[in-house]
Formats: structure tokens, C-alpha cells, sequence
């Protein structure tokens, strides 16, 4: 596999080498593989802090404003769209694998899945462990999805991407994304992760139309901490979730919050979720921002 990986990577790209800030080379994109048919929506944050359920309730509530949602899993994990599909959907990875590469014998039901309130579910998967490259993944995932024409009818892509990596693999959905949206928590290591993904989605502006969206406070009772870096910073407060066991609960039952009983509770948080979801719909202004450098993390934040 690694050999297939190597060739792909170099026949998929137009190797044309361009700075992504200091100290960094990545290749173009390639021009064919571009989504220019929907609003496109990275999220990133912090390895654990509900990034899967932030953007699979995040899918649903654009499905509710009745728009036609594609999520797309970036981790090798493939549990991305375990709420809406009720089950582990095979990985791209797993199903070109199986055909031996041969894109070409694959239809559209082998690798996408139909999920609650009609959101389409893809799981990129990811190369085995020290080998290969996410971004040779996320790039063959939207390569399949135009050949195969699934993104003709499709208003919104949602990535939901692996941890707080920001290498250039997993930087790869920032080169199809129109804005980068971050779920960190009220407390320092969280706040850490989302400034490295400021400075990445910062340097992909550079070069690409992505631009940081602003960050959605989850699991979290207060906000003071995160406001702190954004008044330093210039970023913005998007949405926030409180840190309730119902959240928690949803995930058990293999359920969206919007499948749950509508609770006083679970209702804030589902019109929480419909309000991001169509102010991020209506075009969210960019988020000028500046990322701060590490020990300027360390002054502003410390640790409790």
C-alpha cells in the first residue's frame, strides 16, 4: 500500500511547491479535486473534546434547515458518523483496498451511507499506523465523491477531523474548507490545541480560500477562559454547550441530540445547535485572529 500511496501522491498532485508559512512546503491541490459546489466546514479541537458530536448534531440541524449534508470522518478511528448511521460504515481505505485500488469498480453505495434526517456519511479511514499520509486519504475521498458526482447535489460538507493535528496531512480538508471551526473546553490544554489550529488555519489562508470561522465552547460550564484568549487574540465565541451527562448519554445510545427526548434541557441545546448551524449557513465574517506563541499561552492562561 505504501508504494500505491507514494504514486498517488505524486500523480495527484501538479507539484507545483508553494510556502505555507514558516518553515513549511506543501504541494497544490489539485485543481480537479476542489469542492466548489457546497458550503464546506472543517472542525477541529483537542484530541477527546467532542469533535464527532459536535459535528454530527452540527449535520443534522442543516439537515433540519433543509439543506443536503455530506459529513465526512477524517480519523482512522471511523466513528465520525456513528450517531447518524447507528453502525461502524467501512472506510474509504478499507473499500479501494478491497477492489486493490481500482477506483473505478466502486459505486456510490459502497462507500457512502445514508444517516439520519438524510445526512450522507463517509468515513475516510486512514493509512495503517506509521505509514502513508491523511492527507493522500482526504484527497482520494473528495477525488471518489466527484468522479462519482455526489457532490453535484450537496449545500454543506462537513470534515470532522483527527485530534489537534496540524500537520500537512491532517491540515488536507483546510484545502477544500471555505471556514475552520474549533471545539476546545474552558481550560488550558484545550485553549493550547486551538492556537496551533489558528496558526494552520492561518497559514492555509495564504494560499487557499479557507479562513477561520471561530470557536464553539463545548463541555464547558463557563466560558472566561476561552474569552480571555479571544480578547487577546481577536477570535470569536461561536456557540456553547454546558458539560451535561445528555450529551454524553446521546453518544451511548447511538443517537443525535435531536433524536432524544426534548427535554427542557436537550431543547436548549438542539436550538443551540440550529442557531450555529444557520449563522454559519448565512456566512459567518472571517475571524482575524492571530495565534499567540507558546509561552505566550503559558503567561496569559498558566494552570489552575
Amino acid at each position: 500500500m505504501n508504494k500505491i500511496v507514494r504514486t498517488e501522491l505524486i500523480r495527484g498532485s501538479n507539484r507545483e511547491k508553494v510556502g505555507d508559512g514558516s518553515g513549511s512546503v506543501q504541494v497544490h491541490m489539485d485543481q480537479v479535486a476542489k469542492i466548489d459546489t457546497a458550503k464546506v466546514f472543517a472542525v477541529y479541537g483537542k484530541g477527546g473534546i467532542g469533535k464527532s458530536t459536535t459535528s454530527s448534531n452540527l449535520s443534522v440541524a442543516f439537515a433540519k434547515l433543509g439543506k443536503r449534508v455530506l459529513q465526512i470522518g477524517c480519523d482512522p478511528k471511523h466513528d465520525s458518523t456513528f450517531t447518524l448511521t447507528k453502525c461502524m460504515i467501512p472506510t474509504v481505505i478499507d473499500v479501494l483496498e478491497g477492489v486493490d485500488f481500482h477506483a473505478e469498480e466502486l459505486r456510490p453505495e459502497d462507500f457512502v451511507v445514508e444517516g439520519y434526517a438524510g445526512v450522507m456519511c463517509v468515513e475516510a479511514g486512514g493509512p495503517p499506523a506509521g505509514t502513508g499520509c491523511g492527507g493522500y486519504v482526504v484527497g482520494q475521498t473528495v477525488k471518489l465523491l466527484k468522479e462519482h458526482h455526489l457532490l453535484e447535489d450537496t449545500d454543506v460538507v462537513i470534515f470532522d477531523v483527527l485530534g489537534d493535528v496540524v500537520c500537512g496531512g491532517f491540515a488536507a480538508p483546510l484545502l477544500h474548507a471555505d471556514r475552520g471551526v474549533i471545539v476546545a473546553a474552558n481550560d488550558f490544554d484545550s485553549i493550547f490545541a486551538m492556537n496551533r489550529i489558528v496558526a494552520a488555519i492561518h497559514a492555509k489562508a495564504k494560499n487557499y480560500g479557507v479562513r477561520l470561522g471561530g470557536v464553539i465552547a463545548n463541555r464547558s460550564a463557563a466560558t472566561d477562559q476561552i474569552e480571555r484568549y479571544n480578547d487577546r487574540t481577536g477570535m470569536k465565541l461561536l456557540g456553547h454547550f454546558q458539560d451535561l451527562d445528555a450529551i454524553r448519554r446521546s453518544r451511548l445510545k447511538k443517537q443525535t441530540l435531536f433524536e432524544m427526548d426534548a427535554t427542557p434541557e436537550i431543547k436548549a441545546v438542539q436550538d443551540e445547535y440550529l442557531r450555529i448551524a444557520a449563522l454559519l449557513w448565512a456566512g459567518v465574517e472571517p475571524v482575524e485572529a492571530e495565534a499567540l506563541k507558546d509561552r505566550d499561552i503559558f503567561d496569559l492562561l498558566g494552570y489552575d
